[in-house]
């Protein structure tokens, strides 16, 4: 079969990923569609897969792509008459400590929202499930009928004979030999069939090639980072084992098992994993390393404590491959710096399990610019620039892998390639006890433990120095031990009383946060406004000095961002926008026409929040202090040059201070030294959450998607009425199915601008984001708890926390349309049903007086 000379897609890698995105472009409409394959289809990657298949994980996203693809395998055998390879047997999750049975409990939880059906079984009830195991420490076990696992060969055999029929042609024994540029932009592909070489024109190409995708990328000079490391599973002599045996996981003992052959196929994860140090991964078909058994040996008497019969027999077959493994071990997809070069890529095992989700995304993004799911936590823009560093990549690789099933406790931080990114006033925050988190590589302080008591400034400071007056801290309306005061379960295992000294610091005084972390962006020239104005929600045509809160829409009116937009001159814009989101926002502006440059090392940020925040500034600067709420100006603090904005995100008086990052480290010691004597404390990201919840603030990525919209999320009014922007028609189209006798429409994005009341339906939208408090103050939840309403399944939880302000356990969940306040509910916390109340929002200073007014 000749190769044409150009088409509409090139898909490279012939595995379930390449095969399942071609599939799933064809089945959107796309013609002209090729995948090329180095070697045979599956002989990669795929096919040494163990190709397990639990339905159950750790997030939303994860769990549809699954869910989709179990449903994709019907289809596929109607479509094609080839068996997938599908096997289900359903699948048994076993825990065998205390902490781990908490965990099971919040899967379980979590299950409940999906409709997975599963159940929460003993051990003695495992056992009768699957009697060769050995149950006597086992505590619980989760039991998914909706489990099971695939042939991996099969499934891409079949996902590539759907794809045919649907008119994409297939061309194996290819290499790819270049990815041509042209632009910023992919251009075409150069191949090679034997001894003759192509070169095929295409606007886009997927790299879909397993453990060889960072190589393939690299032709385009692009970065994907993924790290072949070395796994290894054996499979055992046949012993009468049934076909129809769950697959099992047994994470406490880092081992998964399931029938192959009449025997048991065993696999695990060891703590000391190699990475397979090659320049040319995958340059052979079906590649394997020589067993490594010693290696393997922790995995086995694991397996076999847990299935004593395997003591006595024998292994046939050892399979010894490489596996593409990522930084977070989270897929990576989406379109890389080149535009029109996307990738999907990074499986880390666990990929087959969702391969059917990963076409159905990556083709719902490149057809129609967004996919239906939330995917941020695998896009491949979640990195920064650091991700192109090899020794980073593999350190953090190396670290996932090790943990693959260790329990991941809300909180926990990791410490490999740490420190990296750091505030000039990082040295002073570690002199200060700070409790370090990270977050796109930057290292953010979670707390100050030395705020862990009462501090001798609170106790003495009791007149503010000049004459100012007394100064009212008041001390906690509770005096409870750290134990009583401890959040119960998991809430409580990553916790410090700090916590609780900041936010009412910050409320009776003062905190001072550095929040240089967050993500800054610039956009400037003529058409600054104009461009703006067409991908945001909000107004922004504001004089200069004006801070507008926003969103950005997909098509659909889905929330691909929310950020602070500041005008700091007439063709001038400044965007903030959350630590890890700067490189998603910056390329979703660049791909609707922006010329954006990231300024976020540029600047240091502090904010000084808080009651006394006025006086302390003054003692610092003989500039106008008092503009109003939502404004910007350039003041002097000290000796340093500052843009000073009056915005909050914990709902008290104060700014965001930017200065050039040359001056962080002084102007983080100005701010402490003056500000000391009036009882401000320094503070970190944590207490920041607590008081954001009080007040109600969205976190994007949480309470807010790229599947839910503004005025679902309550945010309408940061939507503008009297402009068109990006999303406008969904908005509207929603809005009139919302109405009495109201259907579906669909509007060009050159429609006439619409009333006010076009926006929203004369009822609303079929749900919207509530506030929940919870009677027990201690049960917090962490997000992704169920919600039941009237004893049904109703919602998860977004986001939750303890509010120390309101003294309340606080949460957030999308509720059916008529939910009102003052309605009950009940939240699954760890197993546990909590009564709840829909409480009236915010829950702090609902009028908002203590932002909008100055201080008294």
């Amino acid at each position: 079969m000749e190769l044409p000379s150009s088409a509409r897609a090139v898909v490279i890698g012939g595995g379930v990923a390449g095969c399942s995105v071609a599939y799933h472009l064809a089945r959107l409409g796309w013609s002209e569609v090729i995948l090329v394959e180095r070697h045979e289809l599956t002989e990669g990657t795929t096919w040494h897969s163990a190709g397990f298949v639990g339905q159950l994980r750790s997030t939303v996203t994860q769990t549809k792509m699954i869910m989709y693809s179990a449903g994709l395998y019907p289809e596929l055998a109607e479509l094609t008459g080839m068996d997938p390879g599908w096997h289900g047997v359903g699948g048994l999750r076993l825990a065998a400590t205390p902490e781990r049975v908490e965990e099971s409990l919040r899967l379980a939880g979590a299950g409940e929202t999906y409709g997975l059906g599963l159940s929460v079984l003993s051990g003695a009830e495992a056992k009768e499930m699957l009697p060769l195991l050995d149950v006597r420490d086992v505590r619980a076990a989760l039991w998914l009928p909706g489990d099971g696992w695939l042939d991996p060969a099969l499934l891409a055999r079949a996902l590539a004979a759907g794809a045919e029929k649907l008119g994409v042609r297939i061309f194996t024994g290819t290499r790819v030999t270049g990815v041509d540029v042209a632009g910023g932009e992919v251009s075409g592909v150069r191949l090679a069939l034997g001894a003759e070489e192509w070169s095929v024109q295409a606007d886009t190409v997927v790299i879909a090639a397993g453990a060889a995708s960072g190589r393939v990328g690299r032709l385009a000079g692009v970065d994907i980072p993924v790290v072949p490391i070395k796994h290894q599973y054996v499979v055992t002599e046949p012993f009468d084992v049934p076909s129809s045996m769950p697959t099992v996981r047994d994470p406490d003992n880092i081992v998964y098992f399931r029938e192959e052959g009449g025997g048991i196929l065993v696999g695990g994860y060891i703590r000391t994993p190699e990475i397979w140090d090659t320049g040319h991964p995958l340059e052979e078909p079906r590649t394997l390393f020589a067993a490594d058994m010693p290696k393997f040996q922790e995995s086995w008497e694991s397996a076999a404590r847990r299935v004593p019969a395997l003591g006595r027999t024998g292994i046939v077959k050892v399979v010894h491959g490489p596996e593409a493994f990522t930084p977070d071990g989270e897929f990576l997809l989406g379109e890389t710096a080149v535009r029109g070069l996307w990738a999907a890529a990074g499986f880390c095992v666990h990929g087959l399990a969702a391969a059917g989700g990963v076409g159905k995304i990556m083709a719902e993004w490149i057809v129609d610019g967004s996919p239906e799911y939330d995917v941020f936590g695998m896009d491949l823009r979640r990195f920064g620039g650091h991700a192109r560093s090899s020794s980073w990549a593999r350190a953090k690789a190396l670290d996932s892998y090790s943990k693959y099933y260790d329990i991941v406790y809300p909180g926990e931080e990791r410490t490999a390639a740490r420190p990296l990114r750091r505030s000039p006033a990082w040295v002073r925050h570690a002199e200060l006890g700070a409790e370090f988190g990270e977050k796109s590589g930057w290292e953010r302080v979670n707390w100050f433990e030395s705020n862990a008591g009462p501090s001798p400034e609170a106790r003495e400071a009791r007149e503010a120095p000049g004459g100012g007056g007394a100064l009212e801290v008041q001390e906690p309306r509770e005096t409870r031990g750290d134990r009583e005061a401890r959040p119960a379960g998991w809430a409580g295992r990553v916790w410090s009383p700090a916590i609780r000294q900041e936010c009412l610091a910050t409320r009776d005084a003062a905190g001072l946060f550095d929040q240089t972390s967050f993500s800054k962006l610039e956009i400037s020239g003529h058409q600054a406004l104009m461009r703006l104005q067409r991908v945001c929600a909000g107004q922004l045509d504001r004089p200069p000095g004006s801070i507008v809160y926003t969103q950005l829409l997909n098509e659909r009116g889905g929330i691909e961002a929310d950020l602070t937009v500041t005008r700091l001159a007439e063709d001038r814009f400044r965007l903030v926008t959350g630590t890890a989101f700067g490189v998603h926002d910056a390329a979703w502006l660049r791909g609707h026409g922006l010329d954006v440059r990231d300024v976020t090392s540029a600047h240091a940020c502090y904010c000084l929040w808080g009651p006394r925040a006025l006086d302390i500034l003054g003692t610092l600067s003989e500039d106008d202090l008092t503009f109003g709420y939502m404004r910007a100006r350039e003041i002097s603090v000290g000796n340093v040059p500052v843009l000073a904005q009056r915005v909050t995100f914990v709902g008290e008086f104060g700014w965001e201070l930017y200065c050039p990052s040359e001056y962080g480290l002084t102007l983080w010691d100005t701010l402490m030294e003056a500000g000391t004597p009036y009882g401000m404390r320094p503070a970190g990201y944590r207490a920041i959450d607590s008081m954001r919840l009080e007040k109600g603030y969205r976190v994007w990525g949480m309470d807010i998607t790229p599947e839910t919209t503004p005025v679902e999320a309550g945010l309408g009014f940061a939507v503008a009425k009297d402009k068109d922007f990006l999303g406008r028609s969904a908005l509207e189209a929603a809005a009139r199915r919302d109405q009495p006798g109201g259907q579906d429409g669909r509007g060009g994005t050159d429609a006439p601008a619409s009333p006010p009341d076009r926006l929203q339906g004369a009822d609303g939208p079929a749900r919207r984001l509530a506030c929940l408090v919870l009677d027990d103050p201690r049960q917090v939840c962490l997000a992704g708890e169920p919600v039941r309403l009237g004893g049904e399944p109703a919602s998860r939880v977004t986001s939750g926390g303890y509010g120390h302000r309101v003294e309340r356990s606080i949460a957030y969940a999308y509720l059916p349309a008529g939910t009102a306040p003052g309605d009950r509910v009940e939240v699954g916390v760890t197993g546990t049903w909590v009564g709840a109340t829909v409480a009236a929002e915010p829950l702090y200073d609902p009028a908002s007086d203590r932002i909008r007014h100055l201080p008294a």
